[in-house]
């Protein structure tokens, strides 16, 4: 008996440690990465809002070339909706829609994730030319990490997880839109 009061007492004492950690640790993380692509702004920020387009060249897409994918109203407006259900364990399922619009400037989406795990995040790209025919172009995500999941976060770095992925992405939009 005095074994599961043990057992009992050092759970208790890792839980109480790992919610004490949580309270102390950061929730929001955000993550930016940048390119520069030979195309004029216009050209640019126009393929950018396109959701359809950024289906071939996202790395979760080309992850699972197979999963569904479901589009809810007319691409490159707000309110657009790209729906996406996978079995691959990076890709899962959710859906990103078009939330704001400002032309030639910046484009805003927000993204409900709903498997592996249910979160929101936002995302973004802004614009502005960065020389004659160039493109600076940014593209970022932020979120939220509810307490006490937060405290896993010191374990798992975001700004290199989803970092690598993001600038596998603009590579490979930098080519398609050069391409065009």
């Amino acid at each position: 008996m005095m074994i599961v009061w043990i057992i009992l007492g050092a759970l208790g004492g890792i839980i109480a440690l790992v919610l004490i950690i949580a309270a102390f640790s950061k929730k929001d993380f955000a993550v930016e990465r940048t390119t520069t692509v030979n195309k004029p702004l216009p050209e640019t920020y126009d393929f950018l809002t396109s959701l359809q387009k950024q289906d071939q060249w996202s790395k979760w897409t080309q992850l699972d070339p197979n999963m569904k994918k479901t589009y809810i109203g007319t691409d490159k407006t707000v309110g657009f909706i790209s729906r996406w259900e996978s079995q691959h364990k990076q890709v899962g399922e959710g859906e990103q829609e078009i939330r704001k619009l400002v032309p030639n400037e910046r484009i805003e989406n927000e993204l409900r994730f709903m498997k592996p795990m249910r979160s929101v995040a936002n995302a973004y790209f802004t614009v502005k030319e960065a020389g004659e025919n160039q493109t600076a172009v940014a593209w970022g995500f932020t979120s939220t990490t509810p307490w006490p999941f937060n405290a896993f976060m010191l374990f798992f770095n975001m700004e290199n997880a989803v970092g690598k992925d993001f600038e596998e992405g603009l590579s490979n939009m930098k080519k398609m839109v050069e391409a065009e």
